[in-house]
């Protein structure tokens, strides 16, 4: 019997935990610090876009492929409330007075990584209380098969 309760108390563990993007794209975007910026870039080699950064991350970590606007993305993954990010949820702002035209990987303990803009010309670290962000936040949200949910509609 007692093998019967530690594997139930295994399942329960896990099934606590499922729902947390995996460990790996934290990481792995952390790992692109310092990578160019480039408008429509895709690839770290080249240049990045905040989308495309976002977009190359997931496919790496996950293979799963994303659309390629950060308000597409916005549209193909699930809202979560600020107080349930974990990192490597998605984090978007509006910075073109349009809603979700930034997105971003949150890292946790109130940071998150992203392909920032020509102006600072690379991705970095940011963090969520610094005035600029906070003023601009939009909301988080959670890529479905990085929760091993049904993939999100990537069509667009």
């Amino acid at each position: 019997m007692k093998p019967a309760i530690l594997l139930l108390a295994l399942l329960l563990t896990s099934a606590v935990h499922a729902d947390a993007p995996p460990e790996d794209i934290p990481m792995y975007a952390v790992s692109l610090v310092g990578s160019p910026y480039r408008m429509g870039g895709v690839s770290p080699d080249t240049g990045l876009d905040c989308s495309g950064f976002v977009g190359h991350v997931v496919k790496q970590t996950l293979g799963v492929l994303l659309p390629r606007t950060s308000v597409a993305i916005s549209k193909a993954t699930r809202m979560l409330t600020q107080s349930e990010l974990q990192p490597g949820d998605l984090v978007f702002f509006n910075t073109l007075r349009s809603a979700f035209s930034h997105v971003g990987i949150y890292l946790g303990d109130d940071r998150f990584v992203h392909a920032a803009s020509s102006r600072t010309g690379k991705v970095m670290v940011s963090s969520l209380s610094d005035p600029y962000w906070r003023d601009r936040f939009d909301g988080a949200r959670r890529i479905p098969a990085a929760a091993g949910e049904a993939p999100a509609d990537a069509a667009e």
